[in-house]
């Protein structure tokens, strides 16, 4: 790989680079993120490549291999351009099948992708439901690189906005650029992005100003940072050189945490293909303007979201939050001036700096511009990662894109923004998401993730699992975060037991307002929105755990009994399904539960077919 001296050196080759790109030749395209690749992507990867050498059809027929695509659901899956056949759950079985078709010019109807409620078979992916209803600015980008492979980035358009920008030669308008798009922090707070450069940019470089990524995405079921790092690491290697430019930054860090091997591995080598290439480093293209970019692993502390405890994990110290001001703007890294963004808003910079502050202010609402990526998951048929336009309501999220409930029950809720979110009940899905509504109603977007839960759902028990996750990821600094978390903890475990009286839920209210106000940092100061969300909107449920010792939705284990009813054919399948064998009963008759052996796991109820299973 040859270093690039010169602007004119990088044009030349992107140049190349397109003219010897032909889109009219049929490409396999197998989605291979970390959700690819635990469904078998890498089988399909394998057997693909066997018969594309073995039938002589490489120079037909191409194949590239790239981050997620967004429906996990569906993985692994398999998308052929130019026509944008999607072919779902994919076996090794059919992939040689698909090779065939498309070295022939055929679609193969039976692995088509059929629509869950008219059972209509639908060939391309833009025409699927999930897909339909989607702005996908920086996931659909997934789609069309392979993230190992910098030429591949660069021929589709990569690093062409931090070379217009370095070409202009004019850091002011970097950052007025940015202002003018409107452009929030995606990673939780939504401050203006342009503002914080701004501040950053103002502070006197005598020894040094720091970017940093912030990559440690630890919310439970939030995997949106993820498959952008996986995917398409160039972009927030090039949205960061932007920042650099803009910001008078001299250095950068990728703060990723350790769980994420996939991202870790194609981030070190996109940093080492940049530098080779002459995108990193010293005098960068010629322009004089010089950058380096390394990478820090977390070790995988929830609170190390926060900056303050980012920057000290960073610093090989423990991950503890620090009181502000000074701001880390002011005074961060190694007491120099330093700027946190998350890994969407740093991928979001060379679209704005491509298109235009303008162009990227058409999407979304006033305040609220662009799209937001978030992982859907829960009790919804259509799972995944999702990227929509700012403003869109709740409803059109779970219902147009997720297809609604995955089983037989109507959607109760969405847990939107993490544990330290709250839940929404579905009368109020007409929503908007930005961060003022969702403020209003007791939540926050935070990084991006999205739970539903159906009428099986016990909001309680909810509560009380997001508070177990706080209470353990509190770095304990603060007293009233590290015992407020741990005793509300322990109320709603008493509520959930049956332990409770009626004076524990103004208890629980009081001791979430007192964390709420005095915490040091975001994690104490959010962590009682699961707690007064579900308060404030299922208030009847706590009071049935405490008044009638009794669990709607069947799922706390201390206040339920199972039991069989006259539905049961005897068909043995729960006999069967039973670990503790708690179930008898001959063939063709009511089968009976030993209430003495039942460990109340609902398995019994999971596998009935007649609705036999009854639950008091």
């Amino acid at each position: 790989m040859e270093t690039l001296k010169t602007i004119d050196n990088f044009l030349t080759l992107q140049a190349r680079l397109v003219a010897d790109r032909d889109p009219g030749i049929p490409t396999l395209i197998i989605s291979a993120g970390t959700c690819g690749q635990a469904s078998g992507a890498n089988d399909l990867i394998r057997i693909a490549k066997r018969e594309l050498l073995s039938k002589k059809l490489t120079k037909k027929i191409h194949l590239r291999i790239t981050g997620c695509h967004g429906f996990c659901e569906m993985e692994p899956s398999v998308l052929v351009e130019p026509r944008r056949t999607f072919y779902p759950k994919v076996t090794p079985r059919d992939m040689d099948r698909i090779v065939d078709a498309v070295a022939a010019d055929a679609i193969l109807e039976d692995l088509l992708f059929a629509d869950p409620t008219t059972e209509k078979r639908i060939e391309t992916q833009d025409e699927i439901p999930f897909f339909k209803n989607q702005v996908r600015t920086l996931l659909g980008f997934n789609e069309k690189v392979d993230p190992i492979r910098i030429y591949n980035y660069i021929e589709h358009g990569g690093y062409q906005a931090m070379v217009r920008v370095l070409s202009k030669g004019n850091p002011g308008w970097v950052i007025e650029e940015i202002k003018a798009s409107g452009l929030r922090g995606r990673g939780g707070a939504g401050f203006p992005t342009g503002l914080k450069w701004e501040i950053l940019a103002g502070q006197p470089n005598g020894h040094g100003k720091f970017l940093v990524c912030n990559g440690d995405e630890g919310d439970p079921g939030a995997f949106m940072d993820r498959s952008v790092l996986e995917g398409n690491p160039h972009s927030i290697i090039e949205g960061m050189i932007i920042g650099a430019y803009g910001t008078g930054a001299n250095e950068g860090i990728l703060y990723v945490r350790n769980e994420y091997p996939l991202a870790i591995k194609h981030l070190v080598i996109a940093l080492r293909q940049a530098y080779q290439l002459g995108l990193l480093g010293s005098d960068i293209l010629g322009t004089g303007f010089s950058f380096d970019l390394r990478l820090v692993r977390g070790a995988g502390a929830f609170v190390c979201g926060e900056e303050t405890a980012l920057i000290k994990s960073i610093e090989g110290m423990m991950g503890e939050p620090v009181q502000r001001p000074p701001f880390p703007v002011q005074k961060g890294l190694y007491g120099k001036p330093t700027l946190i963004n998350n890994v969407e808003t740093w991928a979001n910079v060379p679209i704005i700096m491509n298109t235009g502050a303008q162009s990227f202010k058409k999407i979304g609402k006033e305040r609220n511009y662009g799209t937001k990526i978030f992982s859907l998951v829960g009790k919804v048929k259509n799972t995944g990662l999702i990227e929509v336009p700012m403003g869109i309501t709740l409803g059109e999220v779970v219902y147009g894109i997720g297809g609604g409930s995955s089983g037989k029950t109507e959607i109760k809720a969405v847990q939107t923004g993490g544990p330290s979110g709250g839940c929404i009940p579905a009368s109020r899905f007409d929503l908007t998401i930005d961060y003022e509504s969702l403020k209003v109603a007791g939540s926050i977007m935070g990084s991006g993730g999205m739970i539903v839960m159906d009428e099986r759902t016990c909001m309680v028990d909810v509560a009380k699992y997001f508070m177990n996750f706080l209470k353990e990821e509190s770095c304990g600094k603060c007293f009233t975060c590290r015992k407020g978390t741990q005793r509300m903890y322990e109320i709603l475990d008493d509520i959930t037991a049956g332990r409770a009286a009626r004076e524990a839920l103004d208890l629980l209210e009081e001791l979430a307002a007192t964390v709420k106000d005095t915490t040091l940092c975001a994690l104490g100061q959010t962590a009682p929105n699961p707690v007064l969300s579900t308060l404030l909107y299922f208030r009847r449920e706590y009071l049935n755990h405490i008044e009638h010792h009794r669990c709607p939705a069947g799922v706390c284990k201390s206040l339920i009994t199972y039991s069989i009813n006259e539905n049961c054919t005897g068909c043995q399948l729960c006999v069967r399904t039973c670990s503790v064998e708690a179930i008898t009963g001959e063939k063709k008759k009511v089968h009976l539960i030993d209430q003495a052996k039942c460990i109340r796991c609902g398995a019994c109820r999971d596998v009935c077919k007649l609705n036999a299973i009854d639950i008091r």
